[in-house]
């Protein structure tokens, strides 16, 4: 099964397409992912894309979706692949079905306001990778990771202005895409606002019943 996970920014689609990807033992390709890892490599790539990601901007389609096209090139797909962060407009789609097949697209949703919250207040672990949020999910001892003790940083893409930056990217590009497979009949929505494990839940049960 080939699976887009869609969301607005803050949405959980990294954690969730996390999980599926373990729970039905498929590759789950970030793009957001590839370009930090790029970035904090300072490759070629990473050189490429680092002005639009430190501005909010998205990256150029052609940049983007040649970049996705040729990860999935390198794994193991034949019992598919999960998207995470790709499309997020219909050019991109569009371009993207001339060489793969979407068979469904889960779409997480949630307000503008929670939207706001979960990115003005993530606060990540640079030493093991732990994230936590000052509003909702708070480390036990101010700034300090509760797993390792290393001190917590804030991503620089994490602040208000980008954050109304990308969110107004989303409402711009990637509703689009929503309609475009909403009218291919491929489109379930879940609810963002429940727990991790609840939406989870949702999203597996969803997918058994159109299996």
């Amino acid at each position: 099964m080939n699976i887009v996970i869609l969301g607005s920014p803050a949405s959980g689609k990294g954690t969730q397409a996390s999980k599926l990807s373990k729970e039905l033992e498929i590759p789950n390709i970030s793009i957001g992912n590839i370009f930090r890892e790029n970035i904090e490599l300072n490759t070629q790539l990473g050189k490429l894309v680092k002005p639009y990601i430190t501005k909010g901007k998205l990256v150029p389609d052609e940049i983007t979706t040649r970049v996705v096209i040729e990860k999935l090139s390198e794994l193991n797909i034949n019992s598919g692949f999960i998207l995470d962060g790709f499309p997020r407009n219909l050019a991109q789609a569009k371009a993207f079905q001339q060489y793969y097949n979407i068979d469904k697209a889960i779409l997480i949703e949630i307000d503008d306001e929670t939207v706001m919250r979960r990115i003005s207040g993530r606060r990540i672990c640079p030493n093991c990778g732990a994230i936590y949020n000052i509003y909702y999910e708070p480390p036990k001892y101010e700034n300090r990771c509760d797993i390792c003790g290393h001190p917590l940083i804030r991503r620089k893409d994490d602040n208000e202005q980008t954050a109304m930056k990308r969110l107004k990217d989303y409402k711009e590009n990637t509703l689009p895409v929503i309609e475009f497979y909403d009218e291919k009949g491929i489109l379930i929505r879940v609810n963002g606002l429940n727990s991790p494990d609840e939406i989870f839940d949702e999203i597996t049960k969803s997918l058994t019943r159109v299996r």
